[in-house]
């Protein structure tokens, strides 16, 4: 039986190299709080954690993500230096609405006071309708040949343009034009979970924790 991994460590610095190399061991971070853990204990049981990560020279979109491209083809979208503004502020506590159970406090919960360069460089994703009112927002750490998907916030009003997918696909896109070799879409479970649409991606690879190793992870056909 794998034994349980449970680790964190603060650091306010981190340089570009260090944070590939960091995200390809299986850590995360929220704000300067580093962390990776094996096992998540919850109400119905324990989950096996796994680390993900897209080989954006294998990513392909698929059919369903391409639709959702096209049914948000009238917004518009821009990266800019990430900031703990009024209005993300604001947009995460819409988004919350939606949770159930372990819903979180607030943005500053995911991001330093200083989150364009605390711990490492990073941007947010801005997606706004055409008038300009802000409906989605994504945070994006920036390493020297990887990229790693921190939050990400949508008004759940608009829901049925699947945002949270379009944010995904646009980090994706903007990683690659950056010439990064890999994408970072953050934590899922081997059993089924919410997080299960992270698994949705083509080129998409899983650490094994006892080997150190990552390996391609099938696609389930019903989702291409």
């Amino acid at each position: 039986m794998q034994a349980m991994l449970n680790q964190a460590f603060r650091c306010d610095a981190v340089p570009p190299e260090l944070m590939d190399q960091l995200w390809a061991s299986g850590w995360r971070h929220f704000g300067s709080t580093f962390f990776r853990y094996s096992h998540s204990p919850d109400a119905d049981g324990v989950h096996t954690i796994t680390p993900l990560r897209i080989d954006l020279e294998r990513f392909v979109p698929s059919r369903s993500q391409r639709r959702v491209g096209r049914r948000n083809a009238d917004l518009t979208h821009a990266f800019v230096p990430a900031q703990l503004s009024d209005e993300a502020r604001a947009l995460f506590q819409i988004h919350k609405t939606r949770f159930k159970d372990n819903v979180p406090d607030d943005l500053d919960t995911f991001l330093s006071p200083e989150p364009a360069r605390v711990p490492c460089a990073c941007v947010e994703c801005r997606v706004c309708l055409p008038d300009g009112r802000l409906i989605a927002l994504s945070y994006l750490d920036l390493g020297a040949q990887a990229t790693s998907a921190v939050y990400g916030v949508f008004d759940p009003a608009h829901a049925r343009r699947s945002l949270g997918i379009h944010t995904m696909l646009l980090e994706i896109e903007h990683s690659r034009a950056l010439g990064g070799r890999y994408y970072y879409p953050g934590y899922a479970t081997l059993e089924p979970s919410p997080y299960d649409y992270k698994r949705q991606f083509a080129g998409l690879e899983q650490l094994d924790w006892e080997s150190g190793e990552w390996r391609p992870l099938g696609l389930n056909p019903n989702t291409i």
